[in-house]
């Protein structure tokens, strides 16, 4: 079937992917997750879309236990535990995602003939947002100083 929606695990490579972090013992699975981030976070490579698809279902793991995340449901993904992943895979997945929505992502040239290509753009924009909030933007100046 390929993709069926916009979610994380809503392809068969994230889903597939979901299914190998199962089937993993419980501690290769953040170092799984790592290596999926990595591959795609590489800002000279052309990102590949099967590589895209586990960086962004991986990110969205990481999002899951952000305190201001939200948790990654789907019936595609892992139903298995994630372990406590280490804090320092929030902003190596926000390269990630970074990489996935770039003109050197294929998954993101996919995406841009899609119909729905702009809802999976501001998903993809949601899950980096909580892992780097956006700076506001700031009020007039009240007073000169």
């Amino acid at each position: 079937m390929g993709t069926w929606d916009i979610g994380p695990f809503d392809n068969d490579t994230a889903a597939d992917f979901g299914g190998d972090l199962d089937e993993a013992a419980s501690d290769d699975r953040a170092s799984m997750i790592r290596r999926a981030l990595e591959r795609a976070a590489d800002p000279t490579d052309y990102l590949n879309t099967s590589d895209g698809e586990r960086a962004v279902a991986s990110a969205a793991l990481v999002v899951a236990q952000h305190p201001h995340g939200e948790p990654a449901c789907s019936s595609y993904g892992p139903s298995e535990p994630i372990p406590e992943l280490p804090s320092e895979l929030r902003m190596l997945a926000v390269d990630a995602l970074d990489q996935v929505v770039s003109d050197l992502s294929e998954l993101a040239e996919l995406w841009a003939e899609a119909t729905r290509g702009p809802n999976w753009r501001q998903d993809i924009a949601r899950l980096r947002d909580v892992l780097d909030p956006p700076v506001p933007p700031q009020g007039e100046t009240l007073f000169d100083v």
